[in-house]
């Protein structure tokens, strides 16, 4: 190659060097390195030239060059000759201090070559940098700069210059003025000092073993007299900074007596630093260093520095760290290192300093000292053993901070503490106590809340972080275990450390395991000497209480239990088999459960029996009844967690029973009684079942003790001069006699059966008898309670003493009250029952009630009853009470209910007539259609009670008309269908019920049995299944039984009731509604023909107001049924409804197709018009602009939109598909007909233009497609979405090619009556149904189907002649017709090869043809029937055809280029074994390779192909291979590798055509496409990266690198990169 072509594109590329691009850049650079690194001497002159030859370059330039430069020297150095280098050493240094101002990029990019080249030659680098480094005169800043990077880089090569450099160096000092002269003087000496001391401590490593540290020592000390003095006191910041690094470093080199002589200036000065400057790394570091040096050898002055020290250090090490921030954190380091070195050298000093520093409540400095003693007690653990008592007594003030912080360090100093010894010491517990008070934290935040503060320390961080260090000292410092075993137990009962319960059982558990295992003798604790842990009985009762909530306090019920066993000998002796055996089963049930699935009253069932059995077990009066005095004692520990002590009254209760000292047993009823806090209903509960229990075992005792309280102070109101406190006391009162009430109710069911009886009159309810007058709420449910206890209690023994109340009215009128006052929203209290049952006793009694009376009572009751929620929805807790659990609310629910029917039946009684009926019926009526299911379930369950009551008591003395009849099976019998089976069940008791009344009132006797209305009952269990159509066939049958007992007059009643079941709440009601509604009208609709257009009219207001569509439906066939009778007035009002149809008329239409005669009626007819009229006519757009419109006719719209509804209708298949050939493609015309054509306007109503005309026609298409079941071809189009293409204009076509497609592919057979329907319509004067045809045809020649059915030549006959079609659009789709047999019947092209060639010849030369659509098809069209042509077809035409398509490679249109590429890979077979033809491949070959960039991916795959298909013409074996193997359409390329492959066959196997290719290649180079340019210069790059220097010949050089050149500066980045790359090959 010649030198001039390499040196031109070096220089290109030294001239892009600073490309905008920065990914140009970086391939200009390592294009540059890659011939530096062939021809390092080359490449490195030329660089040199080219910045010498351009003294003005702009920096950024040169700067790209020499750092290109100090590349090239950094790999290939062993390479470059000597003097290459020498010339390198001079431009380098030259450029580094041409100019005498400091511009550090440039300056830094030739030092960087020094330094590089200064690894391997030392000597000369020094030669040329010592020439400016000449004694009495200030240096260049970067040649300091450099020989501080040159002692860094090599320092067995510069350590031995470094004395004489300090001898010349030391003058200068004083000559520097500038800052930027002393921080570079200042940066060098740190980099000598730290590379003297690497080479002191590598001696062995070194050249010159016999190097000294004095040997620089007197250099150094004069240099940092300077820098110390002088230089120190600087203003700028950074100068001082690396000042005070040059010193710390300094240190080491200095000699003893003069380091010792500078510390006690020296150590302030670098102190000071600290508020001078932000950074303060830099300064810990150099007094660390400082220190270092000092400790080494053992000063003696440095204690008088150490005060100052201590304080600096301090403020330092308080500073907060910011862990995203390494240098904060390089600072806390290494200021702990300060003083770890302090430490050793002043231990006492040190100790007293931090302790003392402790004492200060700073937040900031308490956390400094914290870090500094955990550092010190890990760090330097000799020095601190005699300090530990001292440490350990200073603790305590940071213990006491507030801020938690502070405290995450204390629990970090105790963690390192307790690793130490420290916790075994006096004192140690406070360390622990600290620790659980920590667990025991509540959080910060509630789960939804964030904190704002980042570094704030959130409770639950250090409970975390205490639980964790709690376990840590448990299970991983061995000897703490007699430290925290058994005095841990002492956090277990005080309630402040509830919430640490779980760690701390955990803990214990662990401790206890390990020292029962071992048998270890500290296991048993002797509670007498361990006075402050609490007792047996204390400790048991608090861990089975925490056991009952087994979730509270982070879970601690399973870890309480598990420590109770553990614990169970140092409890009693005798507790250890019961637990072993118990503990372990309820341990299971908790891990085994959720907080959902526990049941709670079977778990505290549990724990009670457990403690139960353990008392049996024990068998010790006297330690029993202790745990009754403790436990009562305990009580008040409990007053803020009520249900934890009401589940203690109940231990205490239980305990109690196993008490055998009355005496006690009195003592603590009586310390319960008068201790409880009466004002909680929670505790009233627990007092009351604790006192029960107790009951089980001493009945008198109890009884007698509850009747002293009852007399006692407790219930005397207290006077007070404040009338305001009286009223507080009533309430007290109130509350200390409910819980009375409630212990009476208690005992009774606790009792033993054989002694309550005679006790029940006497002591029971006479003492609460006397309270049934209370106007107390609680008191009044503390009484129903109590008397429900009593009941369960007794059974029926009391059920016979009944109380009578005589005065009546006044007496219901408070009960309406008690329910009045009751909360309408909830149910919580059996007041309502209670009420109700009252009231229902009242009835019978005389006098009777007045109506309004009754129909108040009625009121009130049935609405607070109908009107509860449903029993399943838990009420929300008020402050007064708390919610029943919901078996206790089904059960109040239900006894409410019942109480309510009992009071309707008694009130029904006093008036057993129709208009009695009536007058109960219309308080329930309105709720049977609620939409609320339990509001419609208790009214229709209360109709069904009170029409069987009616029945039942039935008596007819004379014929009356039961003349509500008609009203309540039309309101009753759509619930027959209701969603709720119960509602459906009952409606039909009661329509049962109804139609025996019925028969009763027309003179059957009592016995009598009619058949057909017993066959309702067997009804319901058909009622039981959920599917709509069992349900609706139900009340149809349901129906058939009214229908027949039902009286004339009463039919319309029921059917306008029916009318407004049409909008009941329930759907399902909707729909029965219509079943029942179509079945009388099919059964006894003659009789109505007067009714029929009032009937249509409310039909039209319901349907706006129904929303389920079946409903809907189900009123089309109501009209059907009415159609049936008056057919022709029905389509008469239809047709002639304003367009758009609204939703009720479209369903009329819809409706109709229901009957298949009716619907193919209407059908033909539609057909009809639809051929004979015109389906748009044009109409002028305006005066002013002129153009036309096509507006569409109405009439054939309207029967389209009409056509549309009725197919919709299931049942229209029959006509459908009889008709299917004629419909289909009326309605494809139609359709093709519509496209673009505007909705008329109707003069009435403007709203006709929102209908979408082609739409219309589209739907009612798609519509018939599935009415006669062709899915797949509808699967198909929905896919495609076809249907939205046929309705645009601009992709009707595409629309309709997709729609014969399917038709071809999925419904074959129907073909040929339907090309037979379409043939006649290809000379229609309307072109768009031409079009909208010939598209047809044209895709049904894509398919082997026309074969099967012999339309071939139907088909390719109305192409032929459709080839001369005016329209340009029919033409060209005839053309793609004729091409697509090749696909559709390849058996056939050879048949009309002739007519083929010439149609496509032809189109390929169409001249009317603006967008090369024609062309287009004409070419895709020949490639397809190519493949099936015979050779002897085609011979003699494939060179002119290859010659015609050849210009359209390059076309700008993708299709075209796609097409064009297409069929030269089918032409290739033709040609194959022609040399003409070979060369006709070669001549396209560079094209087709550099498409494969091309930007359209299809013209990618399409080069594919033509190069894989055309391989085996090309010549070569190796790049036939090539393209079959690697050219898949489907397969990802990676172009670079595939075209450097190639370019090594090209030279290989056509050496001769390299100068034809790479002239082509250099074309593309102007390519319009960037893709195909970059591809063509990677080309280039690869040709010449691969050739040999025996073809270069072949290529001109001159014209490639000119290419390249301008290439470099294409205004594509991606092009200048490709460029910049093959530049990288020339060499």
């Amino acid at each position: 190659m010649d030198d001039t072509d390499v040196e031109q594109v070096t220089l290109a590329l030294l001239d892009a060097a600073t490309d905008k691009d920065s990914e140009v850049q970086e391939q200009v650079r390592k294009s540059i390195l890659t011939l530096g690194k062939q021809q390092p001497d080359r490449v490195l002159a030329m660089c040199q030239d080219y910045l010498v030859k351009h003294p003005k370059l702009v920096v950024s330039h040169r700067v790209v060059i020499l750092q290109t430069i100090e590349l090239i020297v950094g790999c290939r150095i062993e390479e470059i000759s000597l003097p290459r280098i020498k010339s390198t050493i001079s431009l380098a240094s030259d450029e580094m201090t041409r100019s005498k101002e400091v511009i550090p990029d440039w300056q830094q990019a030739a030092s960087n070559i020094l330094v590089a080249v200064g690894n391997k030659h030392i000597n000369d680098i020094m030669e040329e940098i010592l020439n400016k480094f000449q004694p009495g005169v200030l240096p260049h800043f970067f040649v300091v700069q450099t020989l501080a990077s040159l002692s860094e880089s090599n320092v067995y090569g510069m350590v031995p210059f470094l004395n004489a450099i300090l001898g010349t160096m030391l003058p200068m000092l004083s000559m520097a003025k500038q800052d930027n002269m002393k921080w570079v003087f200042s940066s060098a000496l740190c980099h000598f000092s730290d590379s003297i001391l690497e080479y002191l401590a590598n001696l062995d490593k070194a050249p010159d073993p016999s190097v000294r540290k004095d040997t620089f020592s007197s250099e150094i000390y004069a240099a940092f007299e300077i820098l110390f003095n002088n230089w120190l006191q600087s203003r700028e910041p950074k100068l001082r900074l690396t000042v005070a690094e040059a010193v710390g470093s300094m240190c080491h080199l200095m000699a003893s007596d003069k380091l010792e002589e500078q510390i006690p200036r020296l150590v302030p000065a670098i102190l000071s630093l600290y508020k001078k400057n932000n950074e303060h790394y830099v300064i810990s570091k150099s007094l660390c260093q400082v220190l270092d040096a000092s400790v080494n050898m053992g000063s003696r002055v440095l204690e008088t520095q150490l005060e100052a020290l201590l304080f600096a250090l301090h403020q330092q090490v308080s500073a907060p760290v910011d862990y995203n921030n390494p240098p904060t954190v390089k600072n806390h380091n290494e200021v702990l290192r300060c003083f770890s070195l302090l430490a050793n050298s002043f231990p006492d000093r040190m100790v007293m300093f931090v302790l003392q520093k402790l004492e200060n409540s700073n937040e900031r400095s308490r956390m400094g000292s914290l870090a500094v003693l955990r550092h010190l007690i890990n760090s330097s653990t000799s020095t601190m053993e005699s300090k530990k008592l001292l440490i350990l007594a200073s603790i305590r003030q940071p213990m006491a901070d507030h801020s938690n912080k502070v405290k995450k360090r204390v629990v970090q100093v105790i963690s390192a503490m307790a690793h130490h010894g420290y916790l075994e010491l006096e004192g140690g517990e406070l360390l622990v106590r600290f620790i659980v008070q920590h667990c025991a934290l509540h959080d910060t935040y509630q789960r939804s809340q964030k904190p704002t503060d980042p570094e704030e320390v959130t409770n639950e961080s250090l409970r975390s972080m205490c639980d964790n260090t709690l376990h840590l000292l448990t299970t991983t410092v061995g000897r703490l275990a007699d430290v925290l075993w058994p005095k841990l137990l002492y956090y277990l009962t005080p309630t402040q450390y509830s919430n640490a319960t779980t760690p701390l059982c955990k803990s214990l558990i662990v401790l206890g395991n390990k020292k029962k295992n071992n048998q270890e003798p500290s296991f048993k604790i002797d509670f007498t000497q361990e006075v402050n842990l609490p007792s047996p009985q204390t400790l048991m009762i608090r861990l089975l209480v925490n056991a009952a909530f087994p979730l509270n306090n982070r879970g601690h019920g399973a870890p309480s239990l598990s420590l109770l066993q553990i614990l169970s000998v140092n409890i009693h002796p005798k507790a250890e088999t019961v637990w072993d055996k118990e503990v372990p089963q309820l341990v299971t049930v908790l891990e085994e459960s959720t907080a959902e699935s526990l049941d709670k009253t079977e778990w505290d069932k549990k724990l009670l029996e457990l403690l139960s059995k353990t008392l049996t077990a024990l068998d010790d009066d006297k330690w029993v009844c202790q745990l009754a005095a403790e436990s009562t004692k305990y009580l008040s520990t409990y007053n803020n967690a009520l249900e934890e002590k009401s589940f203690l009254y109940r231990c205490i209760g239980a305990t109690l029973q196993h008490c055998f000292n009355k005496e006690l047993v009195k003592k603590q009823l009586q310390e319960i009684l008068l201790t409880a806090r009466h004002n909680d209903a929670v505790e009233r509960e627990g007092v009351a079942m604790g006192i029960g229990l107790c009951a089980n075992s001493h009945l008198e005792g109890t009884l007698a003790k509850l009747d002293e309280f009852g007399k006692s102070d407790a219930f005397k109101k207290s006077p007070s001069i404040f009338n305001l406190l009286k009223e507080r006391n009533d309430v007290e009162v109130e509350k200390v006699k409910s819980t009375l009430i409630l212990c009476y109710g208690q005992v009774a069911v606790n009792a033993p059966p054989e002694m309550i009886l005679n006790r029940i009159d006497q002591d029971i309810l006479r003492c609460i008898s006397k309270h049934f007058n209370t106007k107390d709420l609680t008191m009044k449910l503390s009484l129903i309670q109590s008397v429900g206890l009593i009941a369960k209690a007794i059974s029926e023994c009391v059920k016979k003493q009944g109380y009578i109340f005589s005065r009546k009215q006044e007496l219901i009128t408070v009960m309406l009250d008690f329910i009045k006052a009751e909360q309408a929203d909830s149910l919580r209290t059996p007041v309502r029952q209670l009420v109700m049952s009252t009231c229902a006793n009242l009835m019978p009694l005389d006098p009777p009630m007045t109506e309004n009376e009754s129909f108040d009572l009625l009121k009130v009751c049935v609405s607070s009853v109908f009107s509860l929620p449903p029993e399943t929805r838990t009420p929300e807790k008020t402050k007064e009470e708390e919610p029943l659990d919901p078996k206790q609310r089904e059960a109040l629910y239900k006894d409410t209910m019942a109480a309510l029917q009992e009071l309707l039946k008694s009130i029904l009684a006093r008036d057993p007539t129709p208009d009695g009926l009536q007058n109960v019926f219309k308080h329930i009526e309105s709720w049977l259609s609620s939409g609320l299911d339990h509001e419609r379930k208790r009214a229709i369950t209360a109709t069904a009670h009170i029409l069987a009551y009616y029945l039942d008591n039935l008596t007819v003395k004379n014929m009356v008309s039961f003349h509500n009849l008609g009203a309540l099976l039309g309101r009753l019998s759509p619930r027959c269908s209701d969603p709720v089976p119960a509602v459906r069940f009952a409606a039909i008791d009661c329509i049962h019920t109804l139609l025996y009344i019925q028969l009763r009132y027309e003179g059957f006797s009592l016995d009598y049995k009619d058949e057909s209305v017993d066959s309702l009952l067997p009804l319901k269990d058909r009622l039981e299944n959920p599917d709509h159509s069992i349900l609706y066939k139900t009340c149809s049958d349901l129906t058939k039984v009214m229908s027949k007992r039902l009286p004339q007059q009463q039919l319309t009643t029921v059917v306008f009731m029916l009318f407004e079941g049409l909008v009941d709440s329930q759907t399902n009601c909707c729909r029965a509604s219509t079943v029942i509604l179509n079945t009388l009208l099919k059964n006894r609709g003659g009789g109505l023909q007067d009714l029929v257009p009032e009937m249509l009219e409310v039909l039209h207001v319901r349907l706006q107001s129904i929303t389920e569509e079946q409903v809907r439906v189900a009123v089309g066939q109501t009209v059907l049924i009415l159609a049936s009778q008056h057919l022709q007035t029905v389509i008469n009002t239809l047709v002639n409804q304003p367009l758009p149809y609204d939703n009720w008329t479209g369903e009329m239409w819809m409706a109709l197709g229901a009957d298949p005669i009716i619907a193919n009626q209407i059908i033909e007819m539609v057909l009809e018009k639809l051929s004979i009229m015109a389906p748009y006519v044009d109409k002028k757009e305006s005066l002013m602009r002129g153009g036309t419109t096509k507006v569409a006719t109405s009439q054939p719209l309207a029967m389209t939109c009409g056509l549309k509804e009725l197919l919709l209708n299931g049942q229209s298949q029959e006509p459908a598909v009889s008709l299917f050939p004629r419909l289909f493609s009326c309605l494809t015309v139609r359709l093709g007909a519509s496209v673009g054509v505007s909705a008329p306007r109707d003069s009435n109503s403007k709203n006709t233009a929102s209908i979408h005309v082609a739409g219309v026609a589209a739907d009612a298409l798609r519509i018939l497609l599935a009415r006669v079941q062709l899915d797949e071809v509808m699967k198909r189009l929905d896919e495609d979405n076809a249907w939205d293409a046929m309705k645009e204009a601009s992709t009707h076509v595409k629309g309709v090619t997709l729609l014969a497609r399917a038709m071809a592919k999925h419904a074959g057979p129907r073909l040929p009556a339907i090309v037979e329907c379409l043939c006649p319509l290809l000379n229609n004067i309307y072109e768009c149904q031409r079009i909208t045809v010939t598209a047809f045809f044209s895709e049904l020649l894509n398919h082997h189907v026309v074969t099967e059915l012999m339309l071939v030549d139907v088909l390719m006959n109305n192409m032929m002649e459709r080839i001369s079609d005016p329209c340009c659009t029919v033409r060209m789709l005839a053309v793609r017709g004729l091409g697509n047999i090749a696909v559709g019947s390849p058996e056939k092209v050879n048949k009309y090869a002739k007519e083929l060639l010439a149609a496509m010849s032809s189109g390929m030369e169409e001249k009317d043809d603006p967008d090369k659509l024609i062309t287009h098809e004409a070419m895709s069209g020949l490639s397809k029937v190519l493949v099936h042509l015979d050779k002897k077809n085609v011979h003699l035409l494939a060179v002119y055809i290859f010659m015609r398509i050849k210009p359209f490679l390059e076309s700008e249109n993708d299709d075209i280029r796609c097409a064009s590429i297409h069929l030269m890979g089918n032409l290739s077979k033709f040609g194959s074994g022609e040399p003409v033809f070979k060369d006709q491949i070669h001549n396209v070959l560079v094209s087709l390779l550099l498409h494969l960039v091309d930007p359209n991916s299809e013209v990618v795959k399409a080069c594919k192909y033509a190069m894989r298909v055309c391989a085996p013409v090309v010549g070569s074996e190796q790049i036939t291979a090539m393209f079959q193997n690697h050219l898949h359409e489907d397969k990802s390329l990676h172009y670079g590798e595939f075209i450097n492959d190639l370019t090594k066959y090209l030279i290989q196997d056509f050496p001769g055509m390299l100068n034809f290719y790479h002239i082509s290649v250099i074309q593309f180079f102007k390519s319009n496409w960037p893709e195909v340019r970059a591809g063509a210069a990677m080309f280039i790059g690869f040709l010449l990266g691969n050739i040999q220097e025996e073809h270069r010949t072949h290529l001109n050089m001159g014209t490639i690198t000119k290419g390249l050149v301008m290439l470099l500066q294409d205004p594509d980045p991606v092009v200048r990169v490709k460029a910049a790359e093959a530049m990288g090959h020339f060499h």
